[in-house]
């Protein structure tokens, strides 16, 4: 039996919000490695003090992919999920080194398939940061399975 949650059970504007996780320079310099990305403001400390930043930021990316894993610490995916149709990532502020980031998915709008069966959730995503400012935002679109 799936531990998820099924498409009927969603609301709008419901709210789910993982634990948090720091975002550690470890994190930063293997993902570089791992995407190809080495711009300077990621890995290079000296550059990155005569930014506007003052400091090393981590990768928009990585803030956004590290979400998706605390996407699934909420357990609402487990068993249910047909698909991620899409996700939207807009940057508003830095993930800096040490910054401990969690995830609150909100419920903006469900749809049913005219199939049956299942239906869509689109989600609003904010990636919030230990202060609650946010440092990503955007939407998940999710193809659940219904009961």
């Amino acid at each position: 039996m799936p531990r998820g949650t099924f498409f009927s059970d969603f609301a709008v504007d419901q709210s789910f919000t993982s634990m948090g996780r720091t975002v550690t320079e470890s994190d930063v310099v293997q993902f570089a490695g791992l995407s190809g990305d080495f711009n300077p403001l990621h890995i290079d400390a000296e550059f990155a003090k005569k930014t506007p930043f003052g400091q090393r930021i981590a990768h928009g990316m990585l803030a956004a992919s590290i979400s998706t894993g605390l996407g699934q610490t909420l357990g609402i995916f487990e068993g249910t999920t047909l698909a991620l149709m899409g996700q939207t990532f807009q940057y508003k502020g830095p993930v800096f080194f040490g910054d401990t980031i969690r995830l609150r998915l909100t419920v903006e709008s469900t749809k049913a398939s005219s199939k049956g069966g299942k239906g869509v959730v689109v989600f609003r995503s904010d990636i919030l940061k230990q202060d609650d400012s946010v440092a990503v935002t955007g939407t998940w679109t999710v193809l659940f399975r219904d009961k």
